[in-house]
């Protein structure tokens, strides 16, 4: 099997995200990490470099010196892998597109919309090569809940309701780093750390686009200089009314995120912290869990039935479908600068009807 040679920028060993892309390359057996640019300074960016079994010639302090350097390779990479803190996805996106190296990016996008904006403008023929790593809609029971929407099992939708809810920012002593600092993380604060993920989530599932939303966006924790809680209602394209709530100080929530779905026939729901199930509910009062791996489902496994799958191997299937990208197959469910943007659109909508009283708020196409 041809490994595609990757290189990843941010997330030096011990950070959280770093470590899970690693893995989730792993799992996939179709990458192999070769080059990076782990930390802007010399001794740290050769000790991560050392520790991860890079060659040190292609051990980077310089992100546009390695897209230079790795795009004039007859061996370089594929992909640059971008696990830094917000402030830097667009810049070093940028200098990788510009050098014809496809990315795959951590969300949101940017800082502003204005940013994203103008960075979809200047990248339009690239688009397909800017992946997002929306992690959610590469569980394969989000993506078996698509498919049973999309074949209408559930009939027309009319209601949709997406929760993300976790409580580690609502301690007196959580330090919530570079995320609760506006001129790293943005200024969505949680909007924008995890509410575009279930964002995303509504809109990948169901099918329909969120068209105008009234929020409601606070700061429950007064030091946070950012938001730490929002609930938003959502109305559809097709006049389906829904609402998306997402907190980082609801006590008692680890990582919370919950789907629910009601169309005229059917309800669905996905739990991530269950997420190797669904449970579709119906008028006569039948609820029936439909679990992976079985019969009835139709969206492929990376392990047999009864061994859990979970965020790991969501991740891997993103990178399977990136694979396949590469490769120059069909990768319709991997998301992209499109969805991306969508991530972004939303931030500012939500921020804007905030800010506004809980106004509606149109969302960009």
């Amino acid at each position: 099997m041809k490994k595609w040679p990757v290189g990843m920028i941010g997330g030096a060993p011990g950070s959280f995200m770093g470590d899970v892309h690693r893995r989730a390359l792993a799992l996939t057996g179709q990458f192999s990490l070769v080059a990076g640019c782990l930390s802007r300074h010399a001794v740290p960016a050769l000790k991560a470099g050392q520790a991860l079994g890079l060659d040190p010639a292609r051990t980077y302090i310089d992100w546009t010196q390695m897209a230079r350097a790795e795009a004039a390779r007859t061996d370089g990479i594929s992909l640059a892998i971008i696990v830094t803190p917000n402030d830097m996805h667009l810049p070093v996106a940028a200098a990788f597109l510009e050098a014809g190296i496809p990315v795959l990016c951590e969300k949101p996008l940017a800082l502003t919309v204005e940013q994203a904006r103008h960075f979809a403008e200047r990248f339009i023929a690239q688009a397909q090569d800017m992946i997002v790593a929306y992690t959610y809609s590469g569980y394969a029971m989000v993506r078996e809940a698509r498919r049973l929407v999309h074949d209408g099992a559930l009939g027309a939708l009319r209601n949709i309701q997406v929760e993300y809810l976790q409580d580690w920012l609502g301690n007196a002593d959580s330090d919530g780093g570079w995320r609760l600092d506006p001129r790293t993380g943005g200024a969505g604060g949680c909007l924008g750390d995890i509410g575009t993920h279930a964002f995303h989530l509504a809109e990948f599932v169901s099918g329909l686009r969120c068209e105008v939303l009234s929020a409601r966006v606070s700061r429950l924790v007064p030091r946070h200089a950012v938001p730490d809680d929002a609930q938003i209602q959502l109305r559809f394209s097709n006049n389906a009314v829904g609402s998306l709530w997402v907190s980082q100080v609801a006590t008692g929530c680890g990582n919370a995120l919950r789907l629910r779905l009601f169309g005229e026939k059917a309800g669905l729901e996905w739990n991530q912290e269950q997420p190797d199930s669904l449970i579709i509910s119906t008028a006569d009062g039948r609820a029936t869990h439909v679990a992976r791996g079985g019969s009835a489902v139709q969206t492929p496994s990376l392990l047999p039935r009864g061994h859990p799958e979970g965020y790991e191997e969501a991740f891997a299937r993103l990178y399977a479908d990136t694979a396949n990208l590469l490769g120059g197959h069909d990768a319709p469910l991997l998301p992209r600068l499109a969805d991306g943007m969508r991530g972004q659109e939303f931030i500012e909508a939500a921020l804007e009807s905030g800010a506004r009283y809980g106004a509606w708020t149109l969302l960009q196409a």
